[in-house]
C-alpha cells in the first residue's frame, strides 16, 4: 500500500518533490516506526527510487543513509558506485561498507571516490594498502593527513616510493606520530637523492659527486635515526637499511669513527648472525682472533681491518679510563689512529679508504669546533647571568649602596609621620609681639613645658619626650641623614633662634598678657637648653619637612650615586 500511494505521488511530481518524498521516505524507514510489512514496502520503494534519471534524488537518499548504522546494505553499495557527487557521501561515512566493498571501490573508482575513502575515520590497513597501492597523489595525501587511519609499515614505504618526491605528501608523512623509523629514513633518503639531482641538474656537480653526496647524507641521517630511536627501533632500522642494501661497510666505519658504537655492534649483529652482547665483548677485543673472525663473519672487506682495530683500541684505552679525550676529540683521536694504521697498506688500493677517511676526519673537526663554539656561547650566557645575579651583592658591599638600603629599610619598617605644625623657614622667624597673644598661648598650651596642673599638690611638670606626643625620637625619625642635608631643612642656627625665642621671648610675652587677677604660677627663667631639649626641636623640625620633599631629595641622591 505503501509503495503503490509513493509511486503514484511521485510519479508526475518535479525532481525537487521527488527528492523531497525520497529523503522523507528514507527518514521513516530508519527510523524503526514504520511495521514490518510497511518497512518492507519502504526499503522496497527507496530501492526502487534508484533507477530515479535525477541526481537530486539519488543524493537526497546518500544523505539520509550515509550515517546510518541500520541503512539497507544493497541501498548503500548501489549508492556507493553510483556518480562520484553521490558516492562520495557514502563513501566517507558509511559505517555498512565493509572493507571488501571499500577496496573494490579504490580499484574501480575515480580519484574523488578514493580521496572519500581515503578520509573515513576507520580505516583499516587492508584498505590504506590498496590506496597506497593505486591512488594517486591527493588521495595519498589525504590519507597521510587522517589522522585516525591505521596504516601499515609497508604501505608507508610503498607510498614514499610512488609519490615521495611530493613535498606535501613528505610534510604530512613526517607529522604523524606513528611514522615509523624505516619511512622516515626513506623520506630523508629520498629528499637527498632530489638536493644531489638538484645539484647535477644546475651544473654544481657531477654525477660521481652527486652520488657520492647523496650516499653520505643517507648514511648521516641513518646514523642520527639510530640515536633518537630505542634499541627495538635501532634494530628494525638496520634490518630495513639491509633489505634496501644500504647496510655498507662504510657506513659501518663511519658508525665506529662517530662513537655510534651501538648502531655499528647491532650492524655487525644483524651481519654475522651472533647477539649483540657477544659483539660488544669481541670489539672489546680489537686485536683478539674472535674480531678478526667477526669482520670477515660480517663480510667487511680486509683492507678496513686495521683501521677499525687501531680507531677501537682508542676507544678502549678512554673507556678504560686511562684518560685523554673525549666526544669530537676522541673521534679525531681515532680517525687519526685509523689513517696512521693505513699509511702501511699498497697506495693503489687504500687510497679509496684514505681519501674517505680524510673527509671523517674533516667533518670531525667541524663538529668539535661547533661543540666549542656552542660551549663558549653557554659559558658566556651563564657568566652574564652571574654577574647580573651577583650586581647586588657587589654594590652592597659600597658604602653608597648600604645607604641606600638603608634608606629602603627605613621606609618600609617605619611608618609615616602624621602632620604636624609647618613653621616658617629660619629668615622669616621673628619675635613675637604683644598683638600675637592668642598665637602664643596656643603653642604654649601645645608644649606645656611650663605650665603645672591646676591641682592641690601641685605635680611636678611632665617630661619633654611625654609631653609632646608628635615629637619622635631621634633614632626613630624618618630620614634623619637625609634631613639633615636637605637644601631646606632648618640649620642648627635657625634652631637655636627658634629655641631662644620660645625660652624667652615668647614666655615673656605670654606672661605679661594673663589677666591681673588670676594667680600666676611662679616661671623661673630656664637655664640654658639641655642636650635631650635641642636633639628634641631637631627631630619635630625634621618631622614638619614635607614627605614629598623628602622623597624626591632621597630619588636625586640615588640618581647621582648611578651617574657616578
Amino acid at each position: 500500500m505503501i509503495l503503490r500511494q509513493f509511486l503514484t505521488l511521485t510519479q508526475h511530481a518535479s525532481a525537487e518533490r521527488r527528492a523531497e518524498a525520497a529523503g522523507t521516505l528514507a527518514q521513516a524507514t530508519l527510523d524503526g516506526s514504520l511495521g514490518p510489512d510497511a518497512a518492507w514496502e519502504a526499503k522496497t520503494a527507496l530501492l526502487a527510487l534508484l533507477d530515479d534519471p535525477a541526481l537530486a534524488v539519488r543524493r537526497a537518499l546518500a544523505e539520509a543513509c550515509a550515517d546510518s548504522a541500520g541503512a539497507p546494505r544493497p541501498l548503500v553499495v548501489a549508492l556507493a558506485s553510483d556518480h562520484p557527487e553521490i558516492a562520495c557521501l557514502v563513501l566517507a561515512r558509511s559505517p555498512v561498507l565493509m572493507d571488501a566493498d571499500l577496496v573494490d571501490c579504490v580499484a574501480i573508482g575515480c580519484e574523488a571516490a578514493r580521496s572519500a575513502v581515503a578520509s573515513r575515520p576507520d580505516l583499516s590497513k587492508p584498505v590504506a594498502a590498496a590506496l597506497a597501492e593505486v591512488a594517486g597523489l591527493p588521495s595519498l595525501t589525504a590519507l597521510a593527513k587522517n589522522p585516525r587511519a591505521s596504516i601499515g609499515t609497508a604501505a608507508f614505504l610503498r607510498m614514499v616510493e610512488r609519490h615521495g618526491a611530493d613535498p606535501e605528501l613528505r610534510r604530512a608523512l613526517l607529522a604523524r606520530h606513528d611514522l615509523a623509523i624505516e619511512v622516515r629514513h626513506a623520506v630523508v633518503a629520498l629528499l637527498a637523492e632530489q638536493l644531489a639531482r638538484a645539484g647535477q641538474d644546475e651544473g654544481w656537480m657531477n654525477s660521481e659527486r652527486g652520488a657520492r653526496v647523496a650516499r653520505e647524507a643517507r648514511d648521516a641521517a641513518a646514523l642520527a635515526l639510530g640515536d633518537e630511536s630505542g634499541e627495538t627501533g635501532l634494530a628494525r632500522l638496520i634490518a630495513h637499511l639491509r633489505v634496501q642494501e644500504q647496510l655498507t661497510a662504510g657506513l659501518i666505519l663511519r658508525a665506529i669513527l662517530s662513537l655510534r658504537l651501538p648502531f655499528a655492534e647491532t650492524a655487525l649483529a644483524e651481519l654475522s648472525g651472533l647477539s649483540r652482547a657477544r659483539v660488544a665483548g669481541l670489539m672489546f677485543e680489537p686485536h683478539s682472533a674472535g674480531f678478526i673472525a667477526l669482520h670477515r663473519r660480517a663480510g667487511l672487506p680486509a683492507l678496513l681491518l686495521p683501521g677499525i682495530q687501531a680507531a677501537l683500541t682508542v676507544w678502549r684505552e678512554a673507556a678504560d679510563g686511562r684518560g685523554g679525550p673525549s666526544g669530537p676529540r676522541l673521534a679525531r683521536s681515532m680517525i687519526e689512529a685509523a689513517l696512521t694504521a693505513c699509511e702501511t697498506l699498497p697506495f693503489t688500493e687504500a687510497r679509496g679508504l684514505v681519501a674517505l677517511l680524510s673527509r671523517f676526519e674533516a667533518e670531525a673537526a667541524r663538529d668539535e669546533a661547533r661543540l666549542f663554539a656552542q660551549t663558549q656561547i653557554e659559558a658566556h650566557a651563564r657568566d652574564e647571568a652571574a654577574h647580573l645575579l651577583a650586581a647586588p651583592e657587589a654594590l652592597a658591599e659600597t658604602d653608597d649602596w648600604a645607604e641606600v638600603l638603608a634608606d629602603v629599610s627605613e621606609e618600609r619598617e617605619v611608618p609615616a609621620l602624621p602632620e604636624v605644625i609647618e613653621l616658617p623657614a629660619p629668615e622669616a622667624v621673628t619675635e613675637p609681639t604683644a598683638a600675637e597673644p592668642m598665637a602664643a598661648e596656643s603653642i604654649l598650651a601645645e608644649l606645656r613645658l611650663s605650665e603645672p596642673e591646676p591641682s592641690a599638690s601641685g605635680p611636678a611638670l611632665p617630661d619633654a619626650a611625654a609631653a609632646w606626643p608628635l615629637a619622635p625620637r631621634p633614632e626613630e625619625r624618618l630620614g634623619a641623614p637625609v634631613a639633615a642635608a636637605a637644601p631646606s631643612a632648618l640649620t642648627a642656627a635657625a634652631t637655636e633662634t627658634l629655641l631662644a625665642g620660645l625660652t624667652e621671648a615668647l614666655m615673656e610675652s605670654v606672661l605679661s598678657v594673663r589677666p591681673g587677677p588670676q594667680a600666676v604660677p611662679e616661671v623661673r627663667p630656664e637655664p640654658k637648653p639641655t642636650a635631650r631639649p635641642r636633639e628634641i626641636a631637631l627631630a619635630v623640625a625634621a618631622g614638619m619637612i614635607p614627605q614629598d620633599l623628602v622623597l624626591s631629595y632621597r630619588a636625586d641622591r640615588r640618581r647621582e650615586r648611578l651617574a657616578a
